[in-house]
């Protein structure tokens, strides 16, 4: 488990991060949403032990990053955004050399480099100098080198950052697998790869956390916008009735002579509950219309973050 407590991280007068606080549990991959500038590299740097945080601490599995280093970083496998390759090493090489490094004891070395070899699916290119590599060997030979010493956390800096489409899918593939062995902490600005990919979903603008859940949860304590369809036979006053005070409504013509109706509300936590199902349907035959479909379109992962990162930046002002 790690825990981050009031993080905070200054480069002059310039605050990169502010005061930040939240825990990562085992067995989960975690996403640090954020656009670029939101202090998402920084804060991995300052968990990793590469940055010294202004303020706060971090502890990895009991240890403090800042007191007890070594038995902190000891439990953390990094991939930074330019993953630390050697290019006149083979891949080989920069492993067993990585291992050391890592202290790897000496008997286990030569196994751990064939694992993380295999694991990677390297074996083709591990006796090639990795200036020869596609960007997505590359890639992958950083992953490898933060696999060595079976860390129990990986965390990972734009790990898909500059590579092609088929090369993203192997990465994301990948980074599902490592998920089952490892707790993950990936950094982003792509939306659908956090989607994808993580369990829980850390939204960060400006250096601060704008929320923290899965989208679902976020969309629900955030009462964010929800979209209702509704397929109705009735006429549109009638529909205007039942739905009165409900939301935003739009009508338009549908086939067979019915009325579309789209009713923009807030997702609501009240008595009928947090699906708008239930209080749209109970709201129609109260009124006796009748209704041949209702349906519901959450707030995409998309809206959530735009609408979180904006309030954060008119909250914070500009930097």
């Amino acid at each position: 488990m790690i825990e981050v407590k009031h993080l905070t991280k200054l480069y002059g007068s310039h605050l990169a991060v502010d005061d930040l606080s939240f825990t990562v549990e085992e067995g989960q991959v975690y996403g640090f949403l954020g656009p670029n500038g939101a202090g998402k590299s920084t804060t991995m740097n300052m968990m990793t032990g590469y940055l010294a945080p202004s303020a706060g601490d971090v502890i990895v599995n009991g240890h403090s990053i800042l007191t007890e280093p070594e038995a902190a970083k000891r439990t953390i496998g990094y991939l930074p955004e330019v993953p630390p390759l050697y290019p006149d090493m083979t891949v080989r090489e920069y492993l067993t050399f990585a291992a050391r490094l890592k202290k790897v004891p000496r008997r286990e070395i030569k196994s751990s480099v064939a694992a993380v070899v295999e694991e990677l699916a390297l074996s083709e290119v591990e006796d090639r100098l990795i200036r020869n590599l596609s960007k997505g060997y590359r890639q992958r030979t950083g992953f490898a080198q933060a696999l060595l010493g079976d860390p129990e956390t990986l965390i990972l800096d734009e790990p898909t950052v500059g590579l092609d489409p088929r090369q993203i899918i192997e990465i994301r593939s990948l980074i599902k697998k490592l998920g089952k062995k490892h707790t993950v902490i990936l950094s982003s600005h792509i939306l659908s790869e956090v989607s994808e990919i993580c369990d829980t979903v850390l939204i960060m603008s400006e250096g601060r956390l704008a929320a923290c859940g899965t989208p679902e949860s976020i969309a629900e304590s955030r009462e964010a916008v929800t979209t209702v369809t509704i397929l109705s036979p009735e006429e549109e006053k009638a529909l205007r009735k039942a739905l009165a005070g409900l939301g935003e409504i739009r009508f338009s013509p549908a086939e067979d002579g019915l009325l579309r109706c789209v009713l923009t509300m807030r997702a609501s936590g009240g008595e009928e509950g947090t699906d708008p199902r239930r209080l749209i349907t109970k709201a129609l035959q109260e009124e006796g219309c009748d209704y041949f479909s209702v349906e519901v379109a959450r707030a995409s992962l998309e809206e959530l973050f735009l609408s979180l990162t904006d309030e954060t930046d008119e909250e914070g002002g500009s930097q």
